[in-house]
């Protein structure tokens, strides 16, 4: 077998893959090296795993649910941890086995192992891959938490291989892996303190939906210690304690860490050929993913622009047709990317949050709504849900949109092909919502609230 090929990849997540087939698809002989399961971070220790994980935390609610509308249960509903574990790999190794066939039918020579790069391609073990073009798409890893006893806690990739349970866990860092993991935890049964070092959660998020959805976490059971950092771990007994930056201890059965991801880069031989990096790992690319070694290319999360599984798929895809399609345009456009997050409540977002529309200069116009979900007003259940618009003053068009509740990814989804549209306020008011439904909210908006910057 000839070990010569027009494009080799190095990494087989979401990007790696989708570039792979879309330029095998134009006749290019492609080769894809991977030294783990096929499908990468979100296939095997994140948005799946993770999605399925929610789904099952979900049915605690429901269960709550469901006698005020008239269910009785015949006794306390019982979790196994185990089991629901077991169903998840069992869908997780089918998904792998339908990343290599949809390779392996495209054309793409599958090849296990850690690729190095080597002048003029990819070193696999004893084997050299020779390459007219070599991508890098090895996505990112856990950052971990540089203190005293830090053996003693876990990742949030090790997260995906408990087998049972803990009763009491830790998690530090409040961004979304830090909130949705506690999330799932907390709606099981544990007790669940989260550490923050800002006053409020989700860094990245509007103020507003920071601030709703910090206030409604902790009416879901989560402990908050915002402010706040973890010093050291230590053992004593069965439990391992944190001790934060005041002094102040938080034993537990499990310590996580879930403060960010770092290109995963060591190792690759980026030096050696002439790939230059970041101080921190990160591959420096140009527009059109081109590193600073001719012939080499990279992607995805390893390039530290939008770590989101779609963009990386939208990067792949892009790549493939401008070397491989003959189309020499081919381009990711990074605005107005939807995103959600799956904690309890829901975040998801699309576009610009109001500082960042302050920032950009625009005058705005805001629109925001707190409200009790039908669902819950014969459930009895407290919790709240809260919408934001923030829309151009100037020519009425609506720069971001914002819902924290149930099912929030799902209505942004749909609103986040209005605002690509270029949709305005008016079009919005004009549109007949569905009734009853949470997001005819967002079309019936009408009295605007003052802005965070008159």
């Amino acid at each position: 077998m000839s070990d010569s090929f027009d494009l080799v990849v190095v990494g087989g997540g979401s990007g790696g893959v989708r570039a792979a087939r879309i330029a095998a698809g134009f006749g290019a002989r492609v080769a894809l090296v991977e030294a783990a399961r096929l499908g990468g971070t979100c296939v095997n220790i994140g948005c799946v795993p993770k999605k399925l994980m929610v789904y099952g935390a979900g049915f605690a609610e429901t269960f709550q649910e469901a006698a005020g509308f008239g269910w009785s249960l015949d006794g306390t509903p019982r979790f196994d941890w185990a089991t629901l574990v077991d169903r998840r790999e069992a869908e997780i190794r089918r998904l792998n086995g339908v990343y290599r066939s949809l390779l392996v039918n495209a054309g793409v020579t599958v090849i296990e192992g850690f690729g190095r790069l080597v002048p003029g391609g990819v070193q696999v073990g004893e084997r050299t891959l020779q390459a007219g073009t070599t991508l890098i798409a090895t996505g990112g890893r856990p950052r971990v938490l540089p203190i005293p006893g830090w053996e003693l806690g876990k990742t949030s990739d090790d997260f995906f291989a408990l087998r049972a349970q803990p009763r009491r866990v830790v998690v530090a860092g409040g961004g979304y892996i830090g909130v949705e993991l506690a999330c799932i935890f907390r709606a099981l049964g544990s007790e669940v303190h989260l550490v923050h070092k800002d006053p409020q959660l989700l860094n990245a998020f509007d103020v507003d939906v920071r601030a709703f959805f910090s206030e409604q976490i902790q009416l879901h059971g989560v402990h908050l210690h915002t402010r706040h950092t973890i010093e050291r771990l230590d053992r004593r007994g069965d439990s391992i304690v944190a001790t934060l930056d005041d002094g102040s201890e938080l034993p537990a059965d499990l310590q996580l860490a879930a403060i960010g991801r770092v290109p995963a880069t060591s190792g690759l031989g980026l030096e050696e050929v002439g790939v230059d990096t970041s101080p921190g790992g990160v591959i420096l690319v140009d527009e059109q993913f081109q590193t600073s070694r001719p012939g080499v290319y990279a992607l995805g999360d390893c390039i530290g622009r939008v770590q989101l599984t779609p963009v990386a798929l939208a990067e792949g895809m892009a790549l493939a047709r401008r070397l491989f399609g003959g189309q020499p345009d081919a381009t990711v456009d990074y605005d107005l990317i939807p995103t959600a997050v799956f904690a309890t409540p829901q975040v998801a977002t699309v576009g610009l949050t109001e500082d960042e529309a302050w920032h950009r200069g625009e005058q705005c116009v805001i629109y925001r709504t707190t409200f009790r979900p039908m669902r819950n007003t014969l459930s009895g259940l407290p919790f709240k849900t809260m919408m934001k618009l923030v829309v151009c003053a100037k020519t009425d068009r609506v720069l971001g949109l914002h819902v924290v509740g149930p099912e929030a990814g799902e209505i942004v989804q749909g609103f986040a092909v209005a605002l690509r549209a270029g949709a305005t306020k008016a079009q919005f008011d004009a549109t007949i919502g569905i009734h009853p439904t949470a997001a005819e909210e967002l079309v019936t908006l009408r009295t605007p609230v003052p802005p965070m910057h008159g």
